[in-house]
């Protein structure tokens, strides 16, 4: 095994992720190490990074798998990271077959490759809670659904629906949906003291019963062009009687499909586009 740091990149629809295989190399995932790999300027540049696969106790034949923010924070999931790292599993030839299971801070996931080269993923986001404790989510009793709630900002109120899959999202029918203004509401959603934990937020109109437009603010990320939050902004607006079992979203970097499974269960599928492998030079310094 080297000692040199090698990965591999990824994107989905723009968003972009760093593969660090621990099989293959050493790597101690410190946060001021990831800040500093993540940032576009002085390191490779990313969205985020991920490590795996590892082992997971408990699960044989899973794939275990750590998701970092840029900001150095860890993630419980993400669609486009399951996606990604799902590809990566099939180009590296870890997995095998037409199917994986990967194991992160959210619990075990499906995903399927539809594609024979691996090129579209689907992922099996799991079943969506609204209950204010599984978010979480302060404003309201934890027993409660966040639906349709009141959200109080220093610019004024906002009306929020929240729910988690496996990490907490917050979805909020602006009028504007534009980049501007996920970036204006985002950072004070995000880190509002109602949302122990952060939030992801998503700034979304329904354009009719199958298509959805999303602008989205990524916790830990800031804005990004597209996201597996999708999936959260489709539970939230089916979950309000607004879309059909299955539904396209509309984001700058591009369209997923999420469909709504009979048991509950979201499917998410869409593109992954290997962008370079590569190494870091020894004298690199974070």
């Amino acid at each position: 095994m080297s000692n040199t740091l090698r990965f591999a990149k990824f994107h989905v629809l723009g968003n972009d992720y760093l593969v660090v295989d621990p099989t293959r190399t050493v790597f101690e995932p410190a946060p001021p190490l990831i800040q500093a790999l993540c940032d576009r300027r002085l390191g490779i540049g990313s969205d985020g990074l991920l490590l795996g696969p590892l082992e997971v106790p408990g699960h044989p034949g899973a794939f275990g798998l750590r998701i970092f923010n840029p900001d150095g924070s860890e993630a419980e999931t993400s669609g486009d990271g399951l996606r990604i790292f799902a590809r990566y599993l099939f180009e590296a030839s870890h997995a095998h077959g037409t199917e994986c299971q990967i194991h992160t801070l959210g619990g075990l996931s499906a995903a399927r490759f539809l594609a024979p080269d691996g090129s579209l993923v689907q992922v099996d986001m799991g079943v969506p809670s609204f209950k204010a404790g599984d978010i979480p989510f302060t404003g309201i009793a934890s027993q409660l659904e966040v639906l349709e709630t009141p959200l109080f900002l220093p610019t004024g109120p906002v009306t929020i629906t929240a729910l988690s899959l496996g990490n907490p999202h917050c979805v909020v029918f602006p009028g504007e949906v534009s980049q501007a203004n996920a970036c204006r509401l985002g950072p004070k959603i995000e880190r509002h003291p109602e949302f122990p934990e952060r939030v992801n937020v998503l700034l979304v109109e329904v354009v009719d019963r199958r298509r959805l437009r999303i602008e989205i603010w990524e916790r830990g990320a800031g804005y990004t062009p597209a996201s597996g939050s999708s999936c959260a902004a489709a539970a939230a607006c089916r979950r309000l009687n607004l879309v059909e079992d299955r539904v396209t979203v509309q984001m700058p970097g591009g369209t997923l499909d999420i469909e709504f499974a009979p048991e509950g269960h979201i499917l998410m599928s869409g593109p992954v586009q290997p962008v370079f492998e590569g190494q870091l030079h020894d004298d690199w310094k974070p």
